[in-house]
C-alpha cells in the first residue's frame, strides 16, 4: 500500500472539514488508498498477461456470445462508479478463446479510469486483437453514479454503447442475431 497515497487521503479529508485523528477516520486514509489501488490495477496488467496462452484451435465459424459479465469502473471524469453489464460477441476464425478470458478483459480495463465509450471500444479492440475473429461485437450497459449521486440526479438513468468490428459491423443479419442473442 502506498503510504504517499493515504497522505493525500488524510489531506483530502482534512480539507473536507474531517478531523482524522477521530475513532471512525484514523485509519480511513490507509483503507481509502488499499481501495483505489484496487479499483484500478487494471494499469498492472497487460492483454498478454491476462489472456495468458488460451487461444485454442477450433473449426467452429458460428457466432460465440459470452453476455452478462458485470463490470464496474471509475469514471475519469468524476472518479465516481459506473457498473453494468458487458456483452460480447465475435464470429471465431480458426481460434477461439477461453471462456474466462472474456471476464478477465473486461475487469482489467474496467480497473482503469475512462468513459463508458472508451471501455467499450478497448474491449472490443482485445476481443480482436487476440482471437483474429472476423467480427467482434461488445455492448455495454452501465449505471453512473457521477449521473444519479450529484449533477442531474437521475436515479434510473442508464448508458448503453457499443462497438461493432468486422463482420458484426457491417451484416445486419449477424448484428441482428447478436441482438436478439442478448435480448435486445
Amino acid at each position: 500500500m502506498s503510504e504517499k497515497l493515504a497522505g493525500h487521503y488524510s489531506e483530502i479529508l482534512t480539507q473536507l472539514g474531517e478531523d482524522v485523528t477521530r475513532d471512525g477516520l484514523v485509519d480511513t486514509p490507509k483503507r481509502a488508498a488499499k481501495a483505489m489501488q484496487f479499483l484500478t490495477d487494471g494499469y498492472q496488467k497487460n492483454l498478454d498477461e491476462v489472456v495468458n496462452g488460451a487461444i485454442f484451435e477450433a473449426d467452429t465459424d458460428e457466432l460465440v456470445v459470452v453476455q452478462d459479465i458485470e463490470y464496474y469502473s471509475l469514471c475519469e471524469h468524476h472518479m465516481l462508479p459506473f457498473i453494468g453489464r458487458c456483452h460480447i460477441a465475435y464470429l471465431p476464425d480458426g481460434k477461439v478463446l477461453g471462456l474466462s478470458k472474456f471476464a478477465r478483459i473486461v475487469d482489467m480495463y474496467s480497473k482503469r479510469l475512462q468513459i463508458q465509450e472508451g471501455l467499450t471500444k478497448q474491449i472490443a479492440d482485445a476481443v480482436q486483437k487476440v482471437t483474429g475473429a472476423r467480427g467482434v461485437g461488445v455492448i455495454m450497459e452501465g449505471k453512473h453514479m457521477c449521473m444519479t449521486m450529484r449533477g442531474v440526479q437521475k436515479q434510473n438513468s442508464s448508458m448503453v454503447t457499443s462497438v461493432m468490428l468486422g463482420t458484426l459491423r457491417n451484416s445486419d443479419a449477424t448484428r441482428n442475431e447478436f441482438l436478439r442473442l442478448i435480448g435486445k
